[in-house]
């Protein structure tokens, strides 16, 4: 058993939100009891995530999108005020990290995706440095972007969208989980082959195909899943506390 403000200060420790510019609170967005012994961790904070930490008995949840938001709907109804009737019910503290718990070098959500993928980062790119550069693991090319793209769904158990850059052989492979689809361009000036997000719009189709760079959107979940449960069980073991993640279906 841990205290609240105990939890707290090693989530932000962690992970260092002060250096972020961020969409919304980062650190404990909801406060419930003070004393925590068994938390759950998730991708984000919805009813569904929330009703199982209930079921657990869970005294905390540790997400990566939490329940508020630069420029949202201030007035407390519908969803949110589902959400937040059931975590105050509850007494349970809600912790989210959003650009941090992506930025982490070891176990963040770039990091952990990377070690999903077998690729090795040895470069940051982008806006805050949360793009990831790198080759694979294991010193091999990918002999193209299918072989690429086969990897990806393989490694992630879903399909994935590839646009084609140049053919041949892939080297260096940028990515950033989520929603980074605007980081293709800073992943193409800092020399990647291919790049690697959760989603795609209109316009990346277009630059892959223009500049031979390789897109695979991947799906914004999917890419996401695996930060928050390396850091929550980290800090989970570090202070002496249960922990298990929830992976909520999301096909996005």
């Amino acid at each position: 058993m841990t205290h609240r403000s105990d939890l707290l200060q090693a989530f932000d420790t962690l992970l260092a939100p002060e250096r972020f510019k961020d969409y919304g609170p980062n650190g404990l967005q909801v406060e419930g009891r003070v004393e925590v012994r068994r938390m759950v961790s998730g991708v984000t904070a919805s009813r569904a995530l929330i009703e199982a930490a209930i079921a657990r008995e869970a005294d905390a949840i540790f997400v990566h999108h939490g329940l508020f938001w630069r420029g949202q709907d201030g007035r407390i109804t519908g969803w949110m005020k589902q959400r937040l009737a059931l975590l105050l019910a509850y007494d349970i503290n809600l912790f989210a990290y959003h650009l941090p718990l992506d930025a982490h070098a070891e176990l963040g959500n770039n990091a952990q995706l990377g070690q999903q993928l077998g690729l090795r980062a040895d470069t940051r790119f982008g806006e805050q440095d949360l793009g990831f550069l790198g080759e694979r693991a294991d010193g091999a090319d990918f002999a193209d972007s299918e072989a690429l793209a086969v990897n990806v769904r393989k490694a992630l158990g879903r399909p994935v969208t590839c646009v084609a850059g140049a053919s041949g052989p892939i080297r260096r492979i940028g990515w950033c989980t989520g929603g980074a689809q605007s980081y293709f361009e800073a992943a193409i000036a800092a020399g990647a082959q291919a790049f690697l997000t959760g989603e795609i719009s209109e316009p990346q189709a277009h630059y892959a195909r223009e500049c031979g760079v390789t897109f695979i959107a991947c799906g914004h979940h999917a890419t996401e899943r695996y930060g928050a449960p390396a850091v929550a069980a980290h800090v989970a073991q570090q202070l002496g506390i249960e922990h298990v993640f929830v992976d909520i279906e999301n096909p996005a």
